[in-house]
């Protein structure tokens, strides 16, 4: 018997009602677009020791835009 692991990614495509953007789904997990100019400020290191911050080191880049992971708002009603 052989055993045969097939990896499967799962992406959607969403546009946001309230921006317009198209927002990407890639397994599960969702990633908002932004342009060069407009990347967050944690964007680009992974923890910053004085503020006790962790920043955002995963991203991809889809079609000029770069996308990264989606944080929800602490005051999201879940």
């Amino acid at each position: 018997m052989v055993k045969t692991n097939i990896m499967t990614n799962t992406i959607k495509f969403k546009k946001n009602h309230d921006s317009g953007a198209i927002h990407i789904t890639l397994n599960g997990t969702e990633y908002k677009p932004y342009t060069i100019g407009n990347l967050p400020p944690s964007f680009g290191f992974k923890y910053d020791e004085d503020k006790d911050k962790d920043g955002i080191y995963q991203w991809f880049n889809y079609k000029g835009l770069t996308y990264v992971p989606k944080k929800d708002s602490i005051w999201a009603i879940q």
